[in-house]
């Protein structure tokens, strides 16, 4: 099985995350992409696993409506349990329902007992107040019990009546008692900021309260935003997203220990680099941790890390310009000039790591990834000091485009000091994650094989505790 989910007859959409009994529930939408042969709509389905690696499919838990029915698209919501029971909100899209005046949105609720069995209590289902909010956008509903308020409140992406178009996106707010009646309320979170926001989330951590949202107005990123209280305000750290372009609609959950975001690496159109970034794709987890100073990063779940046990050789041979190599430790002075190290052949699934230091000036150095032999075609991942990022990169690039757009991460870069980088690769997918603080996600299409190696642009660079392991 991938060590990335996907069903295997489609693609998975968000990913709606619970946990029980030591195991987390995943519940996703599941994205056919042939309405010929499956018909229009989309179900959520249901996985579990205790270990991000191993996946128990459940099949389907509730069936999408008819083309008549609120919820022939059942779009993102949650799952909590109370009052002796679960429950999931969700969303109920239909589009045909527009141009015949009714809002194609609305909030649904089901309950089980087993967290398996369903049953749609469609009574229930409430639209967006046509005095304040657009009817057409009230969706993906996040519920959770406000302890100082005594009350349920659920989050809601939602877009107001007025204001300039794509500035009307906030979340909104509702209140209930019994979870079937629902008071809408002023919004939670109104910024001015965005088209929408989607797929919100809510947690706290020691002192803090994280707001957690996906965007697609500027760029298509899943953000967070950190409060003292509930109340906000909701302030933006420096690095407000838990991954760059190739991961969407992100939401996260704790197993009671630790707390993990669930967000979906996305397909590309024809599999190819240059085609258009696809709605759904393959499950990708990040560990979140909280920094001091209340910010959060990401890294690699150890779970996932502990995979790949089985080392490989990591033989190395100057490419171009001098290098001194000495086992897994190398070094190359190119102060005016590119120059690089060349290995082996690369699995198609395996964990690369670097410990990486480089000289003050440095323009660039990193890694290469399945270049063929006259070291024409490949990827980079390139750390750039004097812009404070690093970015993903093919060689050679389609278009007047400095690197692959979109597929950067910004992390503060000092010289003559160490840096860890960590890949794994599965067939198209790539995940970089850099000092257990910054993670990126990628796709891989064009080149499927070839060799690897490490590189410094312009500079100097060390390179050790390098290794290559494969999944056992």
């Amino acid at each position: 099985m991938s060590l990335f989910y996907k069903p295997q007859d489609g693609w998975a959409g968000d990913f709606i995350p619970f946990y029980k009994d030591g195991r987390f529930q995943l519940f996703y939408l599941l994205d056919w992409r042939n309405s010929e042969q499956y018909g229009e709509g989309t179900p959520w389905y249901l996985i579990s696993t205790d270990d991000f690696v191993q996946f128990e499919e459940h099949g389907e838990v509730i069936p999408r409506g008819g083309e008549h029915e609120q919820d022939l698209y059942i779009f993102t919501g949650c799952a909590i349990e109370a009052k002796g029971q679960y429950h999931i909100f969700y969303t109920g899209h239909n589009p045909h329902f527009m141009p015949e005046g009714k809002p194609a949105q609305a909030v649904m609720h089901a309950v089980s007992d087993d967290l398996l069995h369903w049953r749609k209590a469609e009574e229930d289902t409430f639209f967006a107040p046509a005095e304040l909010y657009e009817p057409h956008d009230w969706r993906d509903p996040f519920v959770f019990w406000n302890e100082e308020a005594e009350e349920y409140w659920m989050l809601l992406a939602a877009r107001l009546k007025d204001g300039p178009s794509r500035r009307r996106g906030c979340t909104a707010l509702c209140a209930s008692k019994d979870l079937k009646h629902w008071e809408v309320r002023d919004p939670f979170w109104s910024p001015h900021l965005y088209y929408t926001h989607e797929c919100p989330d809510l947690f706290r951590m020691g002192d803090w309260w994280y707001l957690v949202f996906s965007t697609f107005s500027d760029k298509w990123v899943t953000h967070y935003r950190m409060s003292k209280s509930l109340q906000g305000p909701w302030l933006a750290p420096d690095d407000d997203a838990f991954d760059g372009r190739a991961y969407y609609a992100a939401k996260t959950f704790s197993d009671g220990n630790r707390r993990y975001v669930f967000g979906w690496n996305p397909t590309k159109s024809d599999d190819r680099d240059d085609g258009q970034w696809q709605w759904g794709g393959n499950l990708v987890v990040h560990e979140v941790i909280q920094r001091l100073d209340g910010t959060l990063r990401v890294s690699i779940p150890e779970q996932i890390d502990h995979v790949f046990k089985r080392d490989l050789p990591v033989p190395f041979k100057p490419g171009i310009g001098k290098w001194d190599i000495d086992g897994d430790r190398l070094q190359s002075a190119a102060a005016d000039s590119f120059s690089c190290a060349i290995s082996g052949e690369l699995p198609s699934c395996c964990k690369l790591a670097a410990t990486i230091t480089f000289s003050e000036n440095t323009r660039s150095c990193g890694m290469m990834l399945r270049f063929d032999d006259d070291l024409e075609n490949g990827y980079y991942i390139r750390l750039e000091p004097d812009r404070n990022r690093f970015v993903f990169d093919c060689w050679p690039r389609r278009g007047d485009v400095p690197y692959l757009v979109d597929l950067e991460r910004p992390i503060t870069l000092v010289p003559e000091t160490p840096y860890e980088l960590k890949v794994i690769m599965e067939d198209s997918i790539c995940e970089i994650y850099l000092n257990d603080q910054v993670a990126m996600s990628a796709r891989m299409y064009d080149h499927k094989q070839g060799k690897w190696g490490v590189f410094v642009t312009d500079g100097e660079a060390r390179f050790s505790h390098i290794t290559l392991s494969g999944r056992e």
